[in-house]
């Protein structure tokens, strides 16, 4: 019989979530992990199958936890500025990592990705009452916000150029 599991793996998949999120998966090694998580090499195998497992199960995470509220919060977006503001404030780190790094070369993180982009935008369309290119351009220049970093200056300009005038 195997010895019982001597960590948390939620509180590890959500440090994970931090690590991928803030070094990228190329820019993690599994020395890293073991060392941030405090998970020995063989439960992390055991319990993930390997890094790409950890990884897929952190950005899973990361998108049902960061994205997920992000989503709900856009259905009360009464404008394109509103909603700029709303994406531009989310964490959206690991999901904007895995777009420009894990995505092209990763079928199973592209999938993750774009369903996720798919449910932003429908979000912001149905939020807006707006087409679905329109809200999928919306989207962009939000994320577009964020990946530039500096979200409050550019979201704040963007959103009263795009405030209705009263």
């Amino acid at each position: 019989m195997g010895r019982p599991r001597a960590f948390d793996e939620d509180e590890a998949v959500r440090a994970a979530v931090t690590l991928f999120g803030g070094r990228a998966y190329d820019g993690v090694s599994v020395d890293d992990l073991v060392s941030h998580l405090g998970v020995h090499r063989n439960s992390l195998y055991k319990t993930f199958g390997s890094k790409r497992g950890l990884y897929l199960t952190a950005l899973r995470r990361h998108l049902a936890d960061d994205v997920g509220p992000l989503l709900d919060a856009l259905a009360g977006a009464p404008d394109a500025a509103a909603a700029l503001r709303i994406v531009t404030s989310a964490d959206l780190g690991l999901l904007l990592l895995a777009i420009t790094e894990r995505a092209p070369v990763d079928d199973e993180v592209a999938a993750e990705v774009n369903a996720a982009l798919a449910a932003v935008d429908r979000a912001v369309a149905d939020a807006l009452g707006v087409s679905a290119d329109l809200a999928t351009a919306v989207t962009a220049a939000a994320l577009g916000i964020v990946l530039r970093g500096n979200p409050d200056n550019a979201a704040t300009a963007l959103a009263q150029r795009l405030s209705p005038r009263t």
